[in-house]
């Protein structure tokens, strides 16, 4: 936990695709602070006419890299999300090539019931997490 959702234009090489997993899981390390091998990452890939991600006014001049975040979250702070914001397009931006202005990340926060890592079980609320 987090789950990081990634949506993309279809046709990156699989190690492109990858590549940006790694950075952002490196700047959810970072910036949340959770463990290692806490990583749920799932991609969807679509054509490029399904994907229509404009600037709303901002100016910014979005590519077909666009990847756009939505994560599931327990409750972070403003200053992480900030953090969290900022790395994602730094890493991705140095390891990708992806240009700031092809990120849009959004956040949606849930609480400990909201979760089962499997087994039927609510990990947070039973103490194993």
């Amino acid at each position: 936990m987090p789950l990081l959702t990634f949506d993309i234009i279809e046709g990156r090489d699989p190690s492109k695709v990858k590549k940006i997993l790694d950075s952002a899981h490196q700047a959810v390390l970072e910036a949340f602070g959770v463990p290692e091998r806490d990583r749920y990452q799932i991609v969807h890939q679509h054509p490029k006419h399904e994907m229509i991600i404009e600037d709303t006014g901002l100016g910014f001049n979005r590519s077909d890299d666009v990847v756009v975040i939505t994560i599931t979250s327990k409750q972070r702070t403003d200053q992480q999300k900030k953090k969290l914001y900022q790395l994602l397009a730094e890493k991705l931006e140095k390891d990708c090539g992806i240009s700031p202005d092809d990120l849009m990340v959004s956040i949606v926060t849930n609480r400990d019931a909201d979760w089962s890592f499997g087994k039927g079980e609510a990990q947070f609320l039973t103490g194993k997490l």
